[in-house]
């Protein structure tokens, strides 16, 4: 199989699309979609890894059927753990003959050959990973192995400034909504509150008994 010439270009179009978008979901999508089209592979997934159930949960994929991504939930500790587990790529080169795999008959039923599973890093948190699904047996290079990093690395910062985005808008609005005179209790005294009003012979009276 010929690989594509994986160029900076590839690389720049696709952090300069997600640099444009601040919805998660749009930010996911199109990067499998550009790592799917860049290396000219059968699809690519992104999953996303929930520390206390160790599940990857699917965020978003390209190229590959319904009937393979429902093929039942994905552990971290089974799926190509250590990838997860070590924060290290992970390459498969024959989904038939390798233990790691989670799922081998599904893989082969979906015309899977070879998977590349690189994890998803924010500071020293590991947030899920990208994987790159080949139709053919493929061994991936070192320029393959850096493209698919660097794509993971960019989508990484980008959801988690969508994260941050969102704590400060919400932030944000709470402060409007506190500044809003419609909802503030005016407590300011007028010039004229707290001076004291005349009183009558009655009220006098009765305040010297």
């Amino acid at each position: 199989m010929e690989k594509p010439v994986i160029t900076y270009e590839s690389l720049i179009r696709i952090t300069r699309s997600i640099s444009m978008i601040r919805d998660p979901e749009e930010i996911v999508l199109i990067s499998v979609e550009g790592v799917t089209s860049a290396l000219k592979v059968k699809g690519c997934t992104l999953f996303l890894f929930d520390k206390n159930s160790k599940v990857l949960s699917l965020a978003g994929s390209y190229g590959l059927s319904r009937e393979y991504l429902d093929k039942g939930p994905v552990s971290a500790i089974r799926s190509i753990s250590s990838s997860i587990e070590d924060g290290q790529p992970v390459a498969i080169y024959d989904v038939n003959d390798d233990p790691r795999l989670q799922y081998p008959e599904a893989a082969l039923k979906e015309g899977i050959a070879s998977i590349l599973s690189v994890p998803i890093i924010i500071g020293e948190r590991i947030i899920g990973c990208l994987r790159v699904y080949t139709a053919q047996p493929w061994e991936f290079g070192l320029n393959d192995v850096n493209f698919v990093q660097a794509v993971a690395q960019v989508v990484g910062m980008a959801l988690e400034l969508c994260r941050i985005n969102k704590g400060y808008k919400e932030s944000i609005d709470i402060l409007r909504s506190m500044r809003d005179p419609k909802t503030i209790v005016f407590n300011k005294r007028t010039p004229y509150e707290g001076v004291p009003k005349s009183f009558s012979k009655e009220e006098v009276a009765q305040a010297n008994a």
